[in-house]
C-alpha cells in the first residue's frame, strides 16, 4: 500500500469526484482512477461506490479513511522532525472561527510571521464542528475552537475568553421585545457553530419560536443583515463593538452563564510539536497569560 495511493483516496472521498481530486492533485482524471482501481485490488474490497453525481465512500472507506490522515501526517511529522533543528520553519496549518480570526488573531500571527520568517502559515476558517474534525484527521496542525472540547484524540488549552452578546437591530431596544416579533429569525453561521448551538438554546429556554435560520459564511454580512432588521444573532462583544458605536446594531448584554465562552486551541495529542508549534504556543501564553494554562 503506497501513501501516494492513500493521498489520492483520502482526496477523492473529500471532493466526493474524480475529476475535483484530480484537479487538486495536479494530475489527469484517468490516473486517480487507475490509482484507486489498483487500491481497490489491492484490498480486496470497494472503496467508492460510482453515481451520476460522483462517487460516495462505502463502509469499507469510510472505515480507513481515519487510518488515511494519521499515516500521511505520521509521514509529514517524521520528515519534520528530521528538518527541525530547533529555529521554528516549516508550515504551520491552523483552523480558526471566523470570529476568533477577525477579533484575536489578525495581530498575534502578524507578529508571528515576523518573528519567525521561516515560519509558512496556512489559516483557514470553519466551524467549531468541522475545525475539530480537521484536527482529528490530519488536515490541519490545530485549531482556535469554542469551548468546551472534550475528545479522546485531542489536546486543548483555554487561549482567550470571549463574552456573547445578543446581536439585533436598533429598533429592538431589549431582549424582552423578542417574544413580540412576528416571523422573528435567527442569522448564523452554519450548522456546527457553537454559537448557533448557544443562541437556540437560548430562545428556546425563552419560549421563543423562530423561523428556519439564514445561514452565511460571513460575519460582514451576518452583522448586515441584522443591522437591515432581517434578523438577529450572537456573537462575541469584540466582533460587532465598532457596529454598536456607529449605531448600526444593537448589542444586548446577556447572564454570565449564557455569555462567557472559552476558545480554546485544539491539537492531536500524538502530533509531533515542531519548534514552530512551540513558538506558537509560548506566544500564545506570553499574550493572553491569565487565560492560558501549560
Amino acid at each position: 500500500m503506497d501513501v501516494s495511493d492513500l493521498r489520492v483516496f483520502e482526496a477523492v472521498s473529500r471532493h466526493g469526484s474524480m475529476n475535483r481530486a484530480a484537479q487538486e492533485l495536479h494530475t489527469v482524471q484517468s490516473n486517480v482512477t487507475a490509482r484507486i482501481r489498483a487500491l481497490e485490488e489491492e484490498l480486496g474490497v470497494s472503496l467508492f461506490q460510482r453515481h451520476a453525481r460522483g462517487v460516495s465512500t462505502t463502509p469499507a472507506g469510510q472505515r480507513i479513511l481515519p487510518f488515511v490522515g494519521r499515516l500521511i501526517k505520521l509521514l509529514a511529522d517524521a520528515r519534520a522532525a528530521a528538518k527541525d533543528d530547533g529555529e521554528p520553519g516549516g508550515t504551520l496549518s491552523l483552523g480558526s472561527l471566523e470570529t476568533t480570526t477577525a477579533l484575536r488573531l489578525s495581530p498575534l500571527l502578524g507578529q508571528f510571521a515576523k518573528t519567525y520568517p521561516q515560519v509558512r502559515l496556512v489559516v483557514t476558517t470553519g466551524t467549531t464542528r468541522r475545525l475539530i474534525d480537521d484536527v482529528v484527521s490530519c488536515r490541519v496542525d490545530g485549531a482556535f475552537v469554542a469551548g468546551p472540547v472534550n475528545h479522546p484524540d485531542l489536546d486543548h488549552e483555554v487561549i482567550f475568553q470571549e463574552e456573547l452578546v445578543l446581536v439585533t437591530s436598533p429598533a429592538v431596544r431589549g431582549v424582552e421585545d423578542l417574544a413580540g416579533i412576528a416571523d422573528l429569525k435567527t442569522i448564523v453561521f452554519q450548522i456546527g457553530c457553537s454559537y448557533r448551538q448557544r443562541l437556540e438554546s437560548l430562545l428556546a429556554d425563552m419560549g421563543i419560536v423562530t423561523s428556519k435560520p439564514l445561514e452565511f459564511g460571513s460575519l460582514d454580512t451576518i452583522v448586515s443583515c441584522v443591522s437591515a432588521g432581517v434578523g438577529i444573532t450572537l456573537l462575541p462583544r469584540g466582533v460587532v463593538a465598532n457596529a454598536a458605536r456607529e449605531g448600526r446594531i444593537a448589542i444586548h448584554t446577556l447572564p454570565p452563564e449564557r455569555s462567557m465562552v472559552d476558545t480554546l486551541f485544539v491539537r492531536r495529542k500524538d502530533a509531533y510539536r515542531s519548534s514552530a508549534m512551540t513558538a506558537l504556543l509560548d506566544m500564545l501564553r506570553s499574550t493572553h497569560p491569565t487565560n492560558s494554562k501549560p
